[in-house]
């Protein structure tokens, strides 16, 4: 924008804010008028409609303001617990309880004021609230008796009332300025305020209607800027010419199929079609190969592979660590061992001699199909004809690694997996520019693994003497820990170390048995060593931390212990609980922790109940959000201002589609959503590796 522009006006200049409240504000993000107009409410607190005590009813959704005057926690039996508040509400008392959160006792004080929003019940000749909706009331907010009022993000030394009467100056002052950039007939379409109304209405809201009303506006022009980055990165990626055309005959279909040691699996063979179309499409492939655990992904992603190398053309599969890298190696080497392809290794382990003949060999196209790390995407690394590139665990890496191949004119085939299911939402949001292959079904033979929460003594001695008695019928066992060493987390010493577990196993649980010891930190061929022994047999229970989590493969293992179990996120639990029952043997995992509470409760809890890893993502992205199920680096390229991929999920799909809509029909790159066009192209052309013009 234009330096005189006037909502680029410096914050302090704002009526009523001066240089030290701008210095409060900046810790807000907040330097100009505009960023004060786009800093929306995380709430309201909503007096339209508070009820006296003696005028409540049974079973109807009903708001009352009280004062906290007692606060009640107690066991009940079997485990259970009773959160019990107790409101004055002008003399007259009722009560809020939460049944098994524990935790809902530390966010209530006494002489604090409140709403409880719910459908009461009278008991014992008292009004109670079953886990009610609670409205914590600001000190300046106490005597409000009518309205909506907007609740903002603070910093220290900035109060409420101050921040509401900043926003309304600006609302004042600058409003007018505002300039819309979506087309009256578009907001038309989808029921969209106009952007002065809405900013209005969701800072200064007369009624709790309109401030969702204007709310949804922004939520839906946010939502629709970030899908249609990804829907012009899409567009730009079908559009690059240079992949190769690959003609994946019968022949060649029967000749990849020989080298596997089974069928193919319905998800397969239907993964692999849509491959192969794709492929000799004479359009440049850009497809996610979405997989429950052990549905076999990599044996999808081989068979496009070889295909490719048919066709005389080279192909690389790019995975996050060592430890992967290597154990793909071991399964294209193996399933290999007679064939003619030439393959090469590319990580950071190799010594100079090493790297310099493989860099020669892949230079010259004699190398065919190269497995590696980040090595892959050297400057150094130069591939003779690439016709495909596999990307595993696409989660651990970002857009920038992935558009690493597809630059200039020459892009090859691209195939990126997670062995991770994904909730629809992140889907379409983080993925939205890929189209999605899914595997949903499990190789045959293989069974539910029965899981269990050890959460006393007496469940864990049970599941101990059953692992011992299944493994003297001849089973093996993980035992997992959550760390390696007294300094790897802030809470280190709550939990015991792998080094100390496997000493304390071999004295105890496991005495007799022959035990092995497996974590990160080891030198990668001690690892491999290890892990040999294990697959061999020679080696019965294998102490190991989350290096199992992806790859491992031993159809002997049918067991597992997680101890300390509710320190794993969700997801994490059921990755682990997949290196398990690989083979024709039921499997057991016994998931010990004895004090967990809230949300890790509900992780262990989800685990007895499900098996399935598509309900599994659902609930862990409903614990934890997106930031923690995409990983860091994904989750810092989801720059969202106001939406939230959780809350507003319902939204999210048919968002992605009207964006995709606008973008495939050639509307967008009309005159009417030049604005828009500006706007994304701001926000996301360095993200998304996009052309950062007009």
């Amino acid at each position: 924008m234009s330096t005189d522009d006037p909502l680029q006006t410096p914050i302090q200049f704002l009526t009523g804010v001066g240089p030290e409240r701008a210095k409060l504000l900046e810790k807000l993000g907040i330097r100009t008028v505009e960023d004060v107009l786009y800093c929306l409410p995380r709430g309201i607190v909503d007096f339209t409609d508070i009820r006296d005590v003696s005028h409540l009813e049974t079973d109807r959704m009903q708001t009352v303001r009280g004062v906290v005057v007692d606060l009640d926690s107690r066991k009940l039996s079997k485990g259970r617990s009773l959160v019990a508040i107790l409101l004055d509400c002008d003399g007259q008392y009722l009560r809020g309880v939460w049944f098994n959160q524990p935790w809902m006792l530390r966010r209530f004080s006494p002489n604090q004021p409140v709403l409880f929003s719910g459908k009461p019940k009278r008991r014992g000749g008292r009004w109670e609230f079953n886990s009610p909706r609670v409205q914590w009331i600001e000190d300046d907010e106490a005597q409000a008796t009518a309205g909506v009022l907007p609740k903002y993000r603070l910093t220290e030394g900035l109060r409420m009332f101050e921040m509401r009467r900043i926003v309304r100056a600006a609302i004042e002052e600058y409003a007018e300025s505002l300039v819309d950039p979506l087309p009256a007939k578009f907001r038309q379409t989808h029921d969209l305020y106009e952007l002065r109304q809405a900013v209005h209405d969701v800072h200064l809201p007369t009624s709790v209607e309109d401030y969702h009303a204007a709310r949804r506006r922004f939520l839906f022009e946010d939502l629709l800027e970030f899908q249609l980055a990804v829907s012009l990165r899409r567009r730009e990626w079908r559009e690059i010419a240079g992949a190769p055309v690959v003609q994946v005959t019968s022949k060649i279909d029967a000749r990849i199929r020989r080298l596997f040691p089974f069928r193919l699996t319905e998800g397969q063979d239907h993964a692999v079609a849509e491959i192969a179309r794709d492929l000799q499409s004479g359009r440049t492939m850009h497809r996610l190969l979405h997989a429950e655990v052990g549905a076999g992904k990599t044996a999808v992603a081989l068979y496009a592979m070889l295909a490719v190398v048919a066709a005389g053309h080279q192909t690389v599969l790019m995975a996050p660590t060592e430890l992967l890298a290597n154990q793909h190696w071991g399964t294209v080497d193996g399933a290999l061992l007679n064939s003619r392809v030439k393959r090469a290794l590319l990580t950071g382990q190799l010594s100079m001699s090493e790297r310099r003949e493989a860099l020669n060999s892949i230079r010259s196209g004699e190398s065919q199909l190269i497995v590696g790390t980040h090595a892959v995407i050297q400057d150094d690394v130069e591939f003779d004809q690439l016709g495909l590139v596999v990307i595993d665990e696409q989660h651990r890496f970002g857009v920038e690694q992935r558009s690493h191949f597809s630059m200039g004119n020459d892009a090859p085939h691209m195939l990126v997996m997670t062995a991770t299911p994904i909730p629809r939402t992140i889907c379409l949001t983080a993925f939205g520019d890929l189209d999605v292959t899914t595997i949903a079904d499990l190789p045959p033979g293989r069974q539910k693994v029965i899981t269990g929460w050890a959460d006393d003594a007496a469940k864990r001695n049970r599941a101990w003497n059953f692992v011992r008695q299944k493994i003297d019928e001849g089973r093996q066992v993980y035992v997992v820990c959550p760390r390696i060493g007294d300094d790897d987390t802030a809470n280190s010493s709550e939990l015991e170390s792998v080094n100390d577990t496997f000493e304390s196993l071999s004295n105890s649980e496991l005495k007799g048995y022959r035990l092995g010891l497996i974590h990160g930190r080891m030198d990668s061929r001690e690892r491999s060593k290890t892990m040999s022994t294990f697959r061999d047999g020679t080696i019965q229970a294998l102490v190991a931390t989350t290096v199992i989590e992806v790859g491992v493969d031993v159809p002997n293992a049918t067991l597992m212990v997680v101890l300390n179990a509710d320190r794993f996120g969700l997801s994490q639990l059921h990755q682990l609980r997949g290196r398990i029952a690989r083979g024709k043997f039921q499997g057991y995992c016994f998931l010990f922790s004895e004090n967990a509470e809230g949300d890790g409760a509900k992780r262990l809890a989800a685990m007895e109940e499900y098996s399935d890893g598509f309900q599994i993502a659902e609930i862990d992205f409903q614990l934890r959000g997106p930031g923690d199920i995409l990983g860091t680096r994904q989750h810092g390229e989801l720059p969202l201002r106001h939406a939230d991929l959780i809350e507003d999920q319902e939204m999210v799909a048919g968002i992605h589609t009207i964006a995709q809509q606008l973008v495939e029909s050639g509307e967008f790159d009309q005159p009417q959503f030049g604005q828009v066009k500006d706007k994304v192209f701001d926000r996301f052309s360095q993200m998304m590796n996009l052309p950062n013009t007009g």
